[in-house]
């Protein structure tokens, strides 16, 4: 069946959080919804600062483009458009879209009588955003500290962030949240290369079954997790990645000042009685 006639049961008014029916209908598969319209709204206005910001020069080098955030002179005040206030313009704009398009998933979820999983699993990516540009500053002071928008600068930031608490590679909620994504991509993998092989078999061959790709983990790992227990298992990693990240960034800096911390920080494994 179709998915547009599976979908047009589900298209009936209601189940919004706000604004009852205003915007409250569809255009062919998508949902435009009362957050439906302020996300455009906050993406039309944030991009459109953006290109305001470029504008201002000195380089249309699309790779070296950037909005920077303010100068720590200025704390947490505002600051006049062309020394970071368009920084903090688009940081509301995209804060502004990202829980706008949350919401909105909210209300197709509420439309279509499912779990809310997917807007659920959307916060936590916004929260690792909040946590850099919003958060943190917050808890250091002075919007300075937020990441600048741009390809280059945004690198140097993340490096010059890294190295600048002890690098990162000793601080124990990045290693977590590392291994979270690196297992996140494993699994995935391992995944993605099961369903291909059991949905592209040899020619002469019937395409195999769940039942087979159960059978091929029992007999490499001895357990199989099974068709569902895989998509919430990939979930359950991707969150944990964005949520480590997180608390990696929020306790650099309003938790441990510049310096070597982490690497003074695991001497207490130096310290376990086992070693004297």
């Amino acid at each position: 069946m179709a998915m547009l006639n599976f979908e047009r049961k589900y298209r009936v008014r209601g189940g919004t959080l706000t604004g009852g029916d205003l915007f409250d209908f569809w255009v062919g598969p998508f949902y435009v919804g009362f957050f439906g319209v302020t996300t455009i709204f906050f993406i039309f206005v944030g991009v459109g600062l953006i290109c305001w910001g470029a504008s201002l020069g000195p380089t249309w080098n699309l790779f070296r483009l950037s909005i920077n955030p303010p100068p720590p002179e200025f704390g947490l005040g505002f600051a006049p458009l062309k020394q970071g206030g368009i920084w903090q313009a688009v940081t509301v704009c995209a804060t502004g879209a990202f829980v706008s398009w949350a919401l909105r998933e909210v209300e197709i979820c509420r439309k279509l009588g499912m779990g809310y999983h997917v807007p659920f699993a959307f916060s936590v990516a916004i929260l690792a955003y909040v946590t850099l540009v919003i958060f943190r500053p917050i808890a250091m002071g002075s919007w300075s500290y937020g990441f600048p928008y741009g390809f280059m600068s945004h690198l140097d930031w993340v490096s010059g962030t890294g190295y600048a608490y002890g690098n990162f590679h000793y601080n124990p909620a990045h290693m977590i949240a590392i291994t979270f994504f690196f297992t996140t991509t494993l699994a995935l993998g391992l995944h993605g290369a099961l369903v291909l092989s059991a949905v592209n078999p040899p020619k002469g061959e019937v395409v195999k079954t769940p039942e087979h790709e159960n059978s091929y983990f029992r007999d490499t790992i001895g357990y199989s997790i099974g068709t569902l227990g895989i998509h919430r298992l990939g979930l359950f990693l991707a969150l944990s990645a964005g949520f480590w990240s997180a608390v990696c960034i929020i306790i650099s800096g309003p938790l441990w000042a510049e310096g070597d911390p982490w690497v003074d920080w695991w001497n207490w494994w130096l310290e376990l009685p086992i070693w004297s």
